[in-house]
């Protein structure tokens, strides 16, 4: 995400997005032809830099217009809506031919980054003028605020509360299927989660719609999921379905946030994403460690009183 960010500042970002679809189609060409381990992994890699080619420059992009809040709402709901209909679109498929979602979805690629190339060249004037400094010393440079970014006083509040909002969601897919197991059939834990995208795509769009403060937004997205994450224990659909309306409210407000940040729009983007993908990774990982010790259901409760806490976070952000 982060040298990804970099570059896209520099060089334009609808170039790195377009960079991300070729990334895609050559990671689904090999998927789709090759069964050699070592080239699925290469694949796989190729495929999360795509993902991280994308994300800091399509969100920095959209940071740049007046209705940013409405386009970001947008964006989510449609990386929302892939990845519920990209999991159910590609298992029925496999009913006729395993590889049928990845020669679909390669098929989409290809046809995505025709348009690319052809939206690079008929807008010329979206190219950014190269910076006279040498391409080294620039990215040394960048890497070296990159202590100051994380650690200012002034953003600290937003990567903290970013990685714990989204680490909830982490947090529950990796430890519900287990805990429900014996009140929950395979079928109603789907639903159960399919619930959480739902919610979360239509909270994007009606909260991206709306005249709200992201300071606002962020707030009770905390509180509506740390509410979400208690009332699971119990019951299920109403708890994730109010996760994902406030994890939906947060992934407004939270890069909306970033873009009052006094820091190059890409990279600012590179480090929500990260923190992103961190919370979501690494805060399952972190409270493994205690799940023999704790049980489920205390580690539930405790997740989401962490998660609460962070909305006594202050930050020194100057909002619109």
């Amino acid at each position: 995400m982060l040298p990804f960010g970099i570059l896209a500042d520099r060089y334009d970002h609808l170039r790195f997005i377009v960079l991300s679809v070729l990334l895609t189609l050559v990671s689904g060409m090999f998927l789709a032809i090759s069964d050699n381990l070592y080239i699925l992994i290469v694949a796989r890699f190729m495929e999360g830099s795509a993902c991280g080619a994308f994300f800091p420059a399509a969100y920095a992009m959209l940071s740049e217009y007046v209705n940013k809040n409405r386009y970001i709402g947008e964006l989510n709901f449609l990386l929302n809506a892939g990845l519920a209909l990209g999991v159910a679109i590609a298992g029925y498929l496999t009913q006729w031919f395993i590889r049928g979602g990845i020669f679909l979805f390669t098929g989409l690629a290809g046809i995505l980054f025709l348009i690319g190339l052809l939206m690079l060249r008929s807008q010329p004037n979206i190219v950014r003028i190269k910076s006279k400094e040498p391409f080294t010393t620039s990215v040394i440079s960048e890497i070296r605020k990159f202590r100051f970014i994380l650690f200012n006083k002034n953003y600290i509040s937003i990567w903290i509360t970013t990685f714990l909002l989204f680490g909830i969601s982490g947090v529950l897919m990796a430890f519900y299927p287990d805990f429900s197991k014996d009140f929950l059939s395979k079928t109603e834990l789907g639903v159960t989660i399919g619930l959480l995208y739902v919610s979360s795509m239509i909270t994007n769009i009606v909260v991206g719609r709306a005249n709200i403060n992201y300071r606002e937004m962020i707030k009770y997205g905390i509180i509506i999921a740390s509410l979400g994450t208690l009332i699971s224990i119990k019951y299920p659909l109403i708890g994730f379905t109010l996760i994902g309306v406030g994890t939906g409210a947060g992934m407004i407000g939270l890069p909306i946030a970033v873009t009052h940040m006094n820091i190059k729009k890409g990279v600012a983007m590179g480090f929500f994403n990260t923190s992103t993908y961190a919370g979501l990774g690494i805060m399952p990982i972190l409270l493994g460690f205690f799940l023999n010790t704790l049980g489920f259901q205390l580690l539930f409760a405790i997740s989401a009183l962490i998660l609460f806490l962070s909305i006594f976070f202050k930050d020194g952000l100057k909002s619109e």
